[in-house]
This record gives C-alpha cells, sequence and structure tokens, in this order.
C-alpha cells in the first residue's frame, strides 16, 4: 500500500497552460521573477490556485532569467540574500501582503540542485526564509544538505521526487543535456511514479535506490506534460 499521491507542478514560466494543469495537480510552485515571471503571472496563477484549490507555493531562482534558471551561479552571500528576499517579497504581496496562503517555498533549478550539496548556499537560502518557518512548508531533495539544514534549524519539510526524470545511482537528477534526462511516455512516467511511492526508483544504471517522497513534480514544460497528468489522475485515482 502506498501513500496518498501528492503531485506538484512548477507554473508561471510562460507557457501559459496553468488553467489546464490546475485541476491535474495538489500544489504549485510558482515563479518569482528570478527566471521567469512578474507581479502579474504570478497573480494569475495565484488567482487560479485559489479557483482550484491548488496548495501555492513560491519558486525562487537564481536571477538568472537569460538561461531560465538552469546554471549555476557565483553569487557574494549578500547579494544572494537581498535578491531571494526580494523574489518572496514581490510573491507575498501578489498574495496580499500576508503568508496564510504560502504553503510552501520550493528553490528552482540549479539553484535547487546546488541547495542540494552546498552547506554555505544552503545556511544563506535558509536565513532568508527564517520568517516563513513557522507556517510554511520547504520542499526539498532527498537525503539533501538542504533537507538536513532545515529540520535542524526547525524548519518543516515535505520530500520531494521528479515523476518524469530519470535519476542516476547518487540520486541525483541525470542532466537535461543527456537524451535520457526526461521521462516523457505516459506509461512510463506512471510506473516510475508508482516505484517511487513504494520508497525506491529504478536509476538510469538499471539499479534500485531507495528515494522517499511526500511530493512528486511533474514539470509543466516537458513534452506530453498535460496528457501525462491525465494519465496519472486517472491511474492513481486522484
Amino acid at each position: 500500500m502506498h501513500p496518498p499521491v501528492n503531485i506538484n507542478c512548477d507554473l508561471g514560466e510562460g507557457l501559459d497552460n496553468e488553467a489546464t494543469l490546475m485541476p491535474l495537480i495538489h500544489s504549485c510552485n510558482i515563479a518569482c521573477g528570478g527566471h521567469a515571471g512578474d507581479k502579474a503571472t504570478m497573480k494569475r496563477v495565484v488567482e487560479l490556485a485559489r479557483k482550484f484549490g491548488v496548495a501555492i507555493g513560491a519558486h525562487p531562482s537564481y536571477p538568472d532569467r537569460e538561461h531560465f534558471g538552469r546554471v549555476s551561479l557565483k553569487m557574494e552571500d549578500e547579494a544572494f540574500k537581498s535578491n531571494l528576499k526580494q523574489q518572496l517579497d514581490d510573491f507575498v504581496e501578489v498574495l496580499g501582503g500576508h503568508t496564510e496562503d504560502l504553503h510552501h517555498i520550493k528553490a528552482h533549478g540549479a539553484l535547487y540542485n546546488d541547495l542540494a550539496v552546498n552547506e554555505s548556499l544552503a545556511r544563506n537560502y535558509l536565513e532568508v526564509l527564517e520568517p516563513y518557518k513557522a507556517n510554511t512548508l520547504l520542499y526539498v531533495p532527498f537525503d539533501s544538505v538542504l533537507e538536513r539544514m532545515a529540520l535542524e534549524t526547525g524548519f518543516k519539510v515535505a520530500v520531494e521526487a521528479f515523476g518524469d526524470r530519470n535519476y542516476n545511482d547518487d540520486l541525483t537528477l541525470v542532466s537535461r543535456r543527456d537524451p535520457e534526462a526526461l521521462i516523457t511516455e505516459n506509461k512510463k512516467v506512471l510506473a516510475h511514479v508508482q516505484e517511487i511511492l513504494r520508497g525506491w526508483v529504478t536509476t538510469v544504471e538499471g539499479h534500485m535506490k531507495p528515494l522517499k517522497a511526500d511530493t512528486i513534480c511533474m514539470h509543466s514544460d516537458t513534452a506530453n506534460a498535460v496528457a501525462n497528468l491525465e494519465y496519472l489522475k486517472m491511474h492513481l485515482n486522484y
């Protein structure tokens, strides 16, 4: 018996498919202007999430719209913290100046991957997120530096896995430059998600590795995203 499925999706990234995706997901991560989006897109997606009863999350990134936040940036600590705070402040302003609606915060792209392994970066990230500690979950990678440090400092976390991405043996995601990075066929996505719900994953090297997940991400920009989510919803009965 596997736990109830909780599907999240990165939205507000310029694809304009949110209205189609909202009925198929449980929570959404809304771009805050770092890699994509602005206050107008944030407001539009927040209103859709409220309409469909989808939990609202902020999706901050390195400030790098040119590379869609998918390249690691070397930033001075104070510049990083100031920019991250600005992204979250903008998002809270869109929410109406209060955080009751802010269910979770999830970093995007290269920042997400770097936070999994970089203690100094994770410390700076958590310092900025301190005001949100009481009421807001952090979506974090399984068995990561960020998960450990967040729990040690009193944050509440939801461990995340990816339903449309392949994993390496060390449980890092297969690079998007690799042709095996993405899983786009509906039956393969379903099998992958069902494995994760049982607590393990088959890596691209063909090995079974333990992998815990409280929430599973499906990217809105992956080929067949809508059709695959419809397929998951039908077969997982959520």
